[in-house]
Order: C-alpha cells, then sequence, then structure tokens
C-alpha cells in the first residue's frame, strides 16, 4: 500500500494493521514531516521488531516508484491542496497494479453545517475558501472527485460519500480546539496574514468563536466528504 500525503504517519499506521503483513509506504513532500513520522514509529526496547511500514519524502506529481508498484494507493484529504489533483490521480494509477484500487476521500468544505451559526466560523469559512483557493487548491474537492478521477483516465470508478460529526462534548473539544489552533498557528493562518484578508487580532477572535461554539451544549458540527475507488 501507498498512502500519499501521509503527515505525521497516524492513518498509514492505522491502515498497516489491516493488510499486515503486507508493506505499506507513506509519502509526504515535507522532510521534515516524514522525519517526524519515522521517530514516531521507530521501534524501542530490545524486544521491538521491525515494522512493515516505512516513509519517504516524495513528489506526488512524480513518484519514484516502478508502473504497478502497489495493491492500494490511498490519499485522504490530500487532493483538495492541490493544483492539478487530476495529475496526482494519473500518476497514482500509474502506479497502482492492476487489479488494485485507488482510494481517495476529500472533504466538501462549502457543504459543511454547524449550529450555534456564529459568525466567527462564517469568517472562518470565508477564509479558508479564499486562502486555499489563491494557493492553487480546491476547498470543495469532495464533490469534484468523480470528475478528477474521470479526467485522469480511470475508466470504473465507484464514487461514495461519508459524514463525520462532531457533536459531543469530547468531540466537540477536540474538533473547536483543532481549528482555533489551525486559524492563529497554522499555513492557513499565515496564508491569511500573507494575502492581506486578515490580521492577527482577527485571526484570534475567529479562534476565539472555535472555541465558544465548542462549549455550546447545542453545538454541532457535520462535514461531508466525497470518495472514490478507482480501479486502473
Amino acid at each position: 500500500m501507498l498512502d500519499v500525503g501521509c503527515g505525521p504517519g497516524t492513518i498509514t499506521s492505522g491502515l498497516a494493521t489491516r493488510v499486515a503483513p503486507g508493506e505499506v509506504v507513506g509519502i509526504d513532500r515535507a522532510a521534515d514531516i516524514v522525519d517526524a513520522a519515522r521517530a514516531a514509529l521507530a521501534p524501542t526496547g530490545p524486544d521491538a521488531e521491525e515494522t512493515s511500514i516505512r516513509f519517504e519524502t516524495g513528489d506526488v506529481y512524480a513518484l519514484e516508484f516502478p508502473d504497478g508498484s502497489f495493491d492500494v494507493v490511498h490519499a485522504h484529504q490530500v487532493l483538495q491542496h492541490l493544483s492539478d489533483p487530476v495529475a496526482a490521480l494519473r500518476e497514482m494509477r500509474r502506479v497502482c497494479a492492476p487489479g488494485g484500487v485507488v482510494a481517495a476521500r476529500d472533504a466538501d468544505y462549502a457543504a459543511m453545517t454547524w449550529m450555534p451559526a456564529l459568525p466567527e466560523l462564517d469568517e472562518w469559512m470565508r477564509l479558508f475558501q479564499t486562502v486555499t483557493r489563491t494557493n492553487g487548491g480546491e476547498p470543495d474537492a469532495g464533490r469534484r472527485l468523480l470528475g478528477w478521477a474521470q479526467a485522469a483516465g480511470f475508466s470504473n470508478v465507484v464514487p461514495s460519500a461519508s459524514v463525520w460529526c462532531f457533536a459531543t462534548p469530547e468531540d466537540r473539544l477536540w474538533w473547536g480546539d483543532l481549528w482555533a489552533d489551525r486559524t492563529v498557528s497554522s499555513s492557513f493562518g499565515a496564508g491569511a496574514l500573507e494575502q492581506g484578508l486578515a490580521d492577527q487580532t482577527h485571526l484570534e477572535q475567529v479562534a476565539a468563536g472555535w472555541r465558544r461554539w465548542a462549549a455550546a451544549n447545542d453545538g454541532w458540527f457535520a462535514v461531508l466528504h466525497g470518495e472514490i475507488l478507482g480501479k486502473p
């Protein structure tokens, strides 16, 4: 299995348990993230066993693997960030073995819904959509996956959708803190500053809105995802 855009490797490790003893390779373009994934995976102790996972830096537009190298090629929340998702899917298709499958899932931001209807979250949505598109990505990727896969040459594509729902106190706390932190201290927040869409005070107000949402007893947030399973 190849996990494209593996990030810190948490999903990659979970996938590895499903395909063991098969080999899983996670790739990411950021060398520091790959190093962190390797460090988190490193076996420790005298009885530690070697793992069937390895992490490498890689470019989804030019994968350094021969044709048909993997039974499964997977990308989770990756294509939305790419300027040419069709080219990426074409390359993922190339390294997928005959009879294998390319699996992708991406959120559809415009289809997200929430309560309470806080203006800070409306502003978060506006900022995220603008920053992502200015950077060449497509935040509403979920609804486009089927068309992208068809354009990439897949003749057999199974489309589907799934939903995340954050409504329990524990889930709201996790989701609200995640986006509050991302708003002020991630590439998203930095992009909003660089593009002149907000200043730091404005971002902090949006982050405070996320924490206010998380604290609301009736807080509810749904994320719609598009999904595809494509066969070469």
